[in-house]
């Protein structure tokens, strides 16, 4: 990466105050031309990685990500025994058909109701005792009866199911054809295993899942940097080998001293990240520790409040550019954190040499995230969120301590408890947010002619600009509401 005016190398910057410079494009496609897979020891196929916050997490979460080339990221304070139940339920989901979700013959209309925004295909499985499918309800099928109607006692048209070794391409004819939009994968035994919409019979062309050494979906678990091997031993004895060491300000001796601990108990061969920093300096010492990759970030997030409580943090275009620059130079890698909201903070965060940028805040508002969806007085959807240091994390994380511990820790919170986060109509899902952010970064690397990340990283020309130039930029014409 190369400014247009060396000066502004110097300069403290974040995303809106710079861009990227077009070239010549000598290509045809940005799907054929176009090669967005990192190139490291995390193995995705997508430069994006997932936050580790509890307002997100969880086994549909990890699984869907994993299946379209990111990786999830658990928290660190989630008990053990949740963490093991998560890693084996997505260690044994299918790679390429999404989990359905179900009900049973004596369930009611409500029920379905309850469970069917829980994943982005909105529809749920009526089964047997024998777990053999029966009927499919999408929410249009249910929205006519009374809430206490069996399910049992609507009448369905003929059940249309395929075998699991249906391809892409015959199971999106199969559904063109028969005018439905979501299929039900089923076994020799006609028992339902998997579930296949349209959209992803399409994406299952284009993206490839983050698998481990087992050919299995992959996870990354995030550990504190005090007393963590006990919980990390029993996670890699169930071939957990992705992991992070977390802590607010990770340029420390405690968390240095946690990285040599960790490489000296489990070796070198499982992946290690250590967070947060914002300098060249605290990159250097975490990875001459022997993490694999720092992620960078002081204060940028949405819900954190760091900067205006502390007034540490730096602009965060700067910090990942020179964060990433040492650590590739040491033949590592960064992970950029925080102010992702749109695709062009993603493109220019890799064109500043981050191997991967973190989204939290974005993936909160999608039917996969953890929380169940409520209801404004409009009518409109949405679910709570809330920020890792917050009272409602704090209280969480120290739930097991003595009253009085609680109220010491309670003194170190930083008090934004949760906030409402409306679903949108263009990222409801997570699939949305994969297809929109994969997409324009393509077109990104496009408008330099890169063929690949690497390439990106080497061509990419920036340019500082006004904020005037920045609004120039933005959808500013008259939006109907």
């Amino acid at each position: 990466m190369k400014f247009s005016n060396p000066i502004y190398e110097n300069e403290e910057l974040t995303y809106e105050d710079v861009f990227i410079f077009q070239q010549y494009f000598e290509g045809k496609s940005r799907i054929h031309d176009v090669d967005i897979t990192p190139k490291n020891k995390l193995n995705t196929s997508l430069p994006i990685v997932s936050a580790n916050m509890n307002a997100v997490t969880g086994k549909r979460m990890a699984e869907t990500l994993a299946r379209y080339g990111w990786i999830w990221v658990l928290p660190q304070d989630m008990e053990i025994e949740k963490m093991i139940e998560i890693v084996h339920f997505v260690k044994n989901a299918n790679t390429i058909f999404d989990t359905p979700l179900t009900v049973k013959k004596d369930e009611y209309v409500r029920d379905a109701l309850s469970i069917i925004n829980k994943r982005a295909h909105k529809c749920v499985i009526l089964i047997d005792e024998n777990k053999k499918p029966l009927s499919i309800f999408t929410p249009s099928d249910l929205e006519k009866y009374e809430q206490f109607t069996l399910l049992w006692n609507i009448n369905k048209n003929f059940l249309i199911t395929a075998p699991q070794s249906i391809t892409p391409e015959e199971a999106y004819n199969l559904m063109q054809q028969k005018s439905i939009s979501s299929l039900p994968i089923i076994d020799n035994n006609w028992i339902l295993v998997w579930i296949l919409t349209k959209k992803d019979s399409v994406r299952m062309w284009l993206y490839k899942p983050t698998l481990d050494k087992k050919w299995r979906l992959n996870i990354c678990i995030a550990l504190g940097i005090n007393n963590f091997l006990e919980k990390a031993k029993k996670l890699i004895e169930i071939w957990a080998d992705t992991f992070i060491l977390d802590t607010a300000h990770g340029y420390q001796k405690t968390m240095i001293d946690a990285i040599k601990n960790f490489r000296n108990t489990f070796g070198n061969d499982i992946c290690l990240i250590a967070w947060n920093v914002s300098t060249s300096e605290a990159t250097k010492a975490l990875i001459e520790a022997w993490a694999d990759g720092v992620k960078v970030g002081i204060g940028p997030g949405a819900m954190c409040t760091t900067r205006m409580m502390t007034g540490v943090g730096r602009p965060q275009f700067s910090a990942v550019y020179h964060c990433s620059k040492i650590a590739k130079s040491l033949g590592w890698f960064v992970i950029a954190d925080g102010w992702i909201k749109e695709p062009r903070d993603l493109a220019l965060a890799t064109a500043a040499w981050a191997s991967h940028i973190m989204m939290g805040t974005i993936l909160t508002w999608t039917f996969e995230s953890t929380w169940d969806i409520f209801y404004d007085a409009d009518w409109f959807m949405y679910k709570q969120n809330y920020w890792m240091a917050s009272g409602k994390a704090v209280n969480l994380r120290n739930s097991k301590l003595s009253e009085f511990e609680q109220a010491k820790k309670a003194l170190f919170q930083e008090w934004i408890s949760t906030s409402k986060i409306y679903l949108r109509d263009w990222y409801k899902s997570v699939w949305d947010v994969i297809d929109k952010f994969s997409t324009w970064l393509r077109s990104s690397l496009t408008y330099v002619w890169a063929k690949t990340l690497e390439d990106f990283y080497e061509k990419v020309m920036i340019w500082v600009q006004t904020p005037a130039w920045f609004h120039e930029g933005t959808p500013h014409g008259k939006v109907k509401k």
